[in-house]
């Protein structure tokens, strides 16, 4: 498989690359039989996006909503400002570790003194990527995600999910969870559709036909 492909902005185009996708792997085949196309998970270009990455970073996906929802409700809408005036016994009561904690200001920082803008970046994947992993704690699972969900990028893997090693040994069959390497590897074969391998992953790890779209998911 080779060549570029549109960005995933629509439920069409989502479509089409899982199907393409499936035509040249059976297991993706037998994915979307089971459980039909994935939803069109999407982020806004924010810092709040970015925040709530951070926050999904080596936890559980419920958990990590769980802490977004309780900062949403102490400040409203999740601004540099916002995080920038709580104090560090605040941020620990949303749910945020010491080492977040100042992730997140340093990015708030970055944002209000102008060197990094979550809107402008999402223009370009590479300078996305690279500008976000300018961040001190944004590696590269949370770049990766961020072009993924947020840019719509069609080829992306997000190395280290445990999630996605989860469901990949469990769909094929596997003997053990891949490491992220070997499940990397493996993705490599799926290029130029990965992203949408990723989001195929996600949804039947995640219950597939029977999983419904809402806030509590995280995504919208």
């Amino acid at each position: 498989m080779s060549g570029p492909i549109p960005q995933l902005s629509d439920v069409e185009k989502l479509s089409s690359a899982c199907s393409a996708l499936a035509v040249a792997e059976p297991v993706f085949a037998r994915l979307i039989e089971r459980n039909g196309v994935p939803p069109l998970w999407r982020r806004e270009a924010s810092y709040a996006t970015v925040v709530r990455l951070i926050l999904e970073q080596q936890v559980s996906l419920a958990s990590a909503t769980a802490a977004y929802a309780r900062l949403a409700r102490r400040v409203g809408d999740v601004t540099p400002e916002a995080i920038l005036s709580s104090t560090d016994a605040e941020l620990r009561a949303d749910g945020f570790s010491r080492q977040k904690a100042g992730y997140v200001r340093d990015i708030a920082t970055a944002v209000v003194d102008g060197s990094f803008d979550p809107v402008a970046v999402a223009s370009d994947r590479d300078d996305a990527v690279a500008a976000l992993l300018a961040l001190r704690g944004v590696g590269p699972w949370t770049a990766s995600c961020y072009a993924l969900f947020v840019m719509g990028e069609p080829d992306v893997w997000p190395t280290g999910d445990r999630a996605l090693h989860v469901s990949v040994g469990r769909v094929f069959e596997l003997a053990r969870v891949p490491t992220a390497d070997e499940a990397g590897a493996m993705a490599r074969a799926w290029s130029p559709y990965r992203s949408a391998g990723a989001r195929m992953l996600w949804h039947d790890y995640l219950g597939g036909a029977a999983y419904t779209v809402s806030e509590d998911a995280g995504f919208l």
